[in-house]
């Protein structure tokens, strides 16, 4: 029985992707709903043991952060990564302070529930950032800046809920705790960069039986950082993005079959852990008040805390005014702050079953406010970029064997590469156009051939000219030939 229910929950969750990005959902809210539904107010499972959730909950978050770290592309969010990191430690600081002031002065709580408070809602979600975010067409510096964000802001606040819920943060005063804190994201960091580079190294040299291995063994290698770094007592979530990130952009075998299985894991590490926490709500608990106190708190949050966390980073990345109130409404809540919330109720904090259950409801709230108006908020504060015509369209696949990547590039109906001769795009040494496809029919193409409106064409490019390579095409696609001599914007 156990099996059957598991095999058609994880179906119709597969099935439930659909919808929810269809409608611009985080799929977490599907999750959920369907936690409660099989919790003890519609199939009758009880769950109720905070322990297992809490394990359950860390474990699945390290799977996520991984996945995210695999699949980012460190050459987006380097130019945006001081930001990033600005958000996750002054940016939380920030939010931390002005939520645990409202939550003592203005909706009454004890100083240990309303600092629980900020701690656990400052944080943004890497399920729900990834999953929206790279959907909605933004420029690079905001969605790398998210996204490191989101990677490692998990890492300060899980240490302040935990230091809290134990009663011992300011066992060493202010500046011990700040001292602590220092101390186990710096160790974390470079744990994470010392099991990313060693990991790394390690699997261009050997040679394992089998392609499906690789992928096993990567995934190995971002939970070894996580917990050989909290065994060291330090930062395990900061130390598993930074590892995963180093060997999601290092030239490993099969890695896009790695990535391919770490998005699948991801997945599954989404539904048990959304499903799981739905089972641990007990919707006759809540009452009136619960909601109203999450509105509230949900306002004070999305409208005063994470603006002014966001605008107190100014000085990181210049943005106008209008990408800074973009980067505040896109502080996606979801798993993570409910999975916070498990930590004081396995410490068995006063008042920590109520916390549960308000930001339970709190995230549901602004998870279908914020979600799904993503695309329409950043249309009106002029951010986004689908409305604006492609002149260059590429899709890549990779040649595992030879590490080459094979890129398919649209001439669109803007791009100036119609009427170029093949031999005109002087691509890097290494790179050329092996194909051209026109009207249906295929063509090998010479330095002679006349590139037009509406060619697909196949390049064949070594991997680490790629860049460099897509480069030259979008700059011959915007400026034509002369692309060369002309000064690129």
């Amino acid at each position: 029985m156990v099996l059957l229910i598991g095999a058609v929950v994880m179906l119709v969750a597969i099935l439930a992707v659909r919808l929810s990005v269809g409608v611009g959902l985080p799929s977490l809210l599907v999750y959920l709903f369907m936690g409660v539904l099989l919790g003890e107010a519609g199939a009758g499972i009880r769950f109720e043991d905070a322990n297992v959730a809490h394990a359950l909950g860390f474990a699945a978050l390290v799977l996520i952060l991984a996945e995210g770290g695999l699949t980012t592309s460190w050459s987006e969010i380097r130019p945006a990564m001081k930001l990033g990191v600005s958000l996750a430690t002054l940016g939380v600081t920030v939010s931390v302070g002005i939520m645990a002031l409202g939550g003592h002065y203005l909706f009454g709580l004890e100083w240990q529930l309303a600092i629980l408070l900020g701690a656990v809602t400052s944080p943004t979600d890497a399920a729900a950032v990834f999953s929206v975010l790279r959907r909605v067409p933004l420029p690079r510096r905001l969605t790398g800046a998210l996204e490191a964000e989101s990677g490692l802001n998990d890492a300060p606040t899980v240490l302040l809920v935990t230091l809290v819920s134990s009663g011992t943060a300011l066992d060493h005063g202010v500046l011990g705790f700040a001292g602590i804190v220092v101390y186990e994201l710096v160790l974390g960091v470079v744990a994470g960069l010392a099991v990313g580079f060693g990991g790394a190294w390690v699997m261009r040299r050997v040679a394992l039986p089998s392609s499906g291995l690789y992928p096993l063994a990567v995934l190995a290698l971002t939970v070894l950082a996580y917990a050989g770094t909290a065994a060291l007592h330090a930062s395990g979530f900061a130390a598993v993005y930074v590892a995963a990130l180093v060997l999601g952009n290092s030239e490993l075998p099969h890695r896009a079959a790695t990535r391919s299985f770490a998005e699948g894991v991801a997945w599954l590490a989404q539904i048990g852990l959304f499903v799981m926490l739905g089972l641990l709500l007990s919707p006759g608990r809540i009452s009136w008040s619960h909601v109203l106190l999450a509105v509230l708190a949900g306002l004070l949050l999305t409208y005063v805390a994470r603006p002014l966390s966001v605008f107190a980073c100014w000085f990181a990345l210049p943005l106008s005014l209008r990408e800074r109130l973009f980067v505040s409404w896109a502080g996606l809540r979801g798993a993570v702050p409910i999975v916070l919330t498990t930590i004081p109720l396995a410490a068995d904090v006063e008042g920590s079953q109520e916390l549960f259950d308000i930001v339970f409801v709190m995230v549901v709230i602004y998870t279908l406010l914020t979600g799904p108006t993503l695309p329409l908020v950043a249309r009106l504060l002029g951010v986004a970029q689908r409305d604006e015509p492609r002149d260059l369209e590429v899709e890549a696949a990779p040649l595992e064997r030879i590490a080459a990547d094979l890129l398919q590039v649209s001439i669109t109906r803007r791009s100036r590469l119609h009427g170029v001769e093949v031999g005109e795009l002087r691509l890097p040494l290494g790179s050329s156009v092996s194909l051209v496809v026109r009207e249906g029919h295929t063509l090998v193409p010479d330095t002679r051939t006349v590139l037009r409106q509406g060619d697909e064409l196949l390049v064949v490019t070594p991997r680490k000219l790629r860049e460099q390579t897509e480069e030259r095409l979008r700059a011959v696609s915007r400026r034509g030939r002369l692309a060369h001599w002309l000064q690129e914007p």
